[in-house]
């Protein structure tokens, strides 16, 4: 008995640390001004990977993907906020077959309610793990840090939430944070910046917290921790956007003996491919209808990804349809809708001064070039970025003829996958409801959330499109 017992535990721990609305702003991704010592120390010694990659620029279709190892719209999970009424099993259950405990502490927003069979406990960890409770059988625990979500950048709630839990030392200078060319450079929105990397100076005292239960439990060396965020920071033209600062996100791994120690790897990840890592690593068949790779682990058999995959569909009461492909260098965007303008009124994103700001901006002909882009009436049909020559992704190279090439791979790329995959983003959200795939949660809900522009901030006389 004594034997069976040891070469169960001989299967690795697996702790998930994720970050809410978490760009790759820490000092380990080369923010100078960042506060984040535990992660920073988890990249030195485990793999920093540059290349991580979304399936999607918002929570639930992101988790969705990196829970079911299938596209959001694959399933049908894809419109953010959206009800999948059966959905598929999640990589959890596979691990909890195989003899693992699951205990899933915090966010579940998959975009469906998990079954109760997901995770065998849904509490607070810390403390039973520093003292030694999980020790009959090998354990997946998971936590995520709500600290950074984009509600933390609003006033009130930053100075509730955030700020009495900082020192005045460790709180960040707004002169010293980098504000992106496509937002306005006003003291608002770098007190905005630096709202977030507070949270983030918070977001990183949990991991540190986590890790130090993780080393006090002594089973330090048998765990692959893994460190990934859902999506980036929540402003214009990151979160609910498919661009580098909405999908490209930090992703650390450290697995001690198996992983190298201090070593930074520009393999492009997809989050579709965490799940069967992660299943691979505990040596657990990974189902056929998963669509990753394994990525990291001594069981890596197939060469590294060209490709990641990502989109954007209905966003709260704003629809809109948008297919991403982002290769090493290049970022290739299909807008499915050009007719719809990028710059359509969500609740959620109103509250954020810098929108606002930005939209008075245009009203009073005072943008830049790149904050202009956002207000354009409508979209091109297909945008193409150098991510290395332009990583804020201004520059459309779409129309160059010298990119042609580039651009032609990159479509045709996308319409493979998709065709690979399927994408319920073709059919009419009614349609998905008629046939008993999603809850109907339009009419309800969403479509009281429409209002009006102020007509002086209006792109075009309808500034919100629930349904296309």
């Amino acid at each position: 008995m004594e034997r069976k017992k040891n070469l169960v535990k001989s299967k690795p721990n697996i702790l998930i640390l994720q970050g809410e609305d978490t760009g790759r702003y820490q000092g380990c991704y080369g923010n100078p001004i960042a506060r984040t010592p535990a992660i920073d120390q988890l990249a030195r010694e485990g793999v920093r990977y540059t290349l991580g990659i979304s399936t999607a620029p918002v929570c639930a279709p992101s988790r969705s993907a990196m829970v079911t190892g299938r596209t959001a719209w694959s399933i049908g999970s894809h419109h953010m906020r959206s009800t999948l009424l059966n959905p598929p099993r999640l990589f959890t259950h596979e691990l909890r077959d195989a003899g693992y405990l699951v205990n899933w502490h915090t966010k579940d927003d998959f975009n469906f309610d998990p079954p109760p069979d997901f995770a065998d406990e849904r509490r607070d960890w810390f403390d039973d793990l520093a003292a030694g409770k999980y020790k009959d059988k090998p354990w997946l625990l998971y936590i995520n840090f709500f600290e950074t979500h984009e509600s933390g950048m609003w006033a009130d709630n930053y100075r509730k939430n955030i700020r009495p839990r900082l020192s005045d030392d460790e709180l960040c200078d707004p002169d010293q944070v980098e504000v992106p060319p496509y937002l306005p450079d006003t003291p608002v929105t770098r007190q905005e910046i630096a709202r977030n990397l507070d949270a983030l100076t918070l977001q990183d005292k949990g991991v540190a917290r986590a890790l130090a239960a993780l080393r006090a439990s002594g089973e330090r060396d048998n765990t692959l921790v893994i460190y990934l965020s859902d999506h980036g920071r929540g402003q214009v033209r990151e979160k609910r956007w498919c661009y580098e600062a909405g999908i490209h996100l930090p992703l650390i791994l450290r697995w001690p003996g198996v992983l190298p120690e201090g070593v930074a790897d520009d393999q492009p990840v997809s989050w579709l491919d965490i799940a069967p890592t992660i299943l691979t690593a505990a040596g657990v068949k990974v189902p056929e209808t998963y669509q990753g790779r394994v990525f990291a682990g001594p069981k890596v058999t197939t060469p590294p990804r060209e490709y990641c995959i990502a989109g954007r569909d209905r966003m709260d009461e704003a629809f809109d349809r948008v297919r991403a492909l982002r290769s090493r260098q290049y970022l290739y965007i299909r807008n499915f809708h050009p007719e719809i303008p990028y710059a359509q009124r969500n609740r959620y994103m109103e509250t954020q001064q810098t929108t606002r700001i930005l939209r008075e901006a245009r009203a009073q002909n005072q943008l830049t070039p790149a904050q202009a882009l956002w207000f354009a009436p409508t979209k091109p049909e297909e945008e193409l970025y150098d991510c290395e020559a332009d990583p804020h992704n201004i520059h459309n190279l779409a129309a160059d003829p010298e990119h042609a090439d580039i651009l032609r791979q990159h479509r045709e790329a996308l319409i493979e996958e998709l065709d690979r995959t399927g994408d319920y983003g073709e059919q009419h959200e009614r349609q998905l409801i008629r046939l008993g795939l999603v809850k109907n949660r339009l009419d309800d809900e969403y479509a009281h959330r429409i209002q009006p522009l102020p007509k002086r901030w209006q792109v075009v006389p309808q500034p919100t499109l629930l349904e296309p």
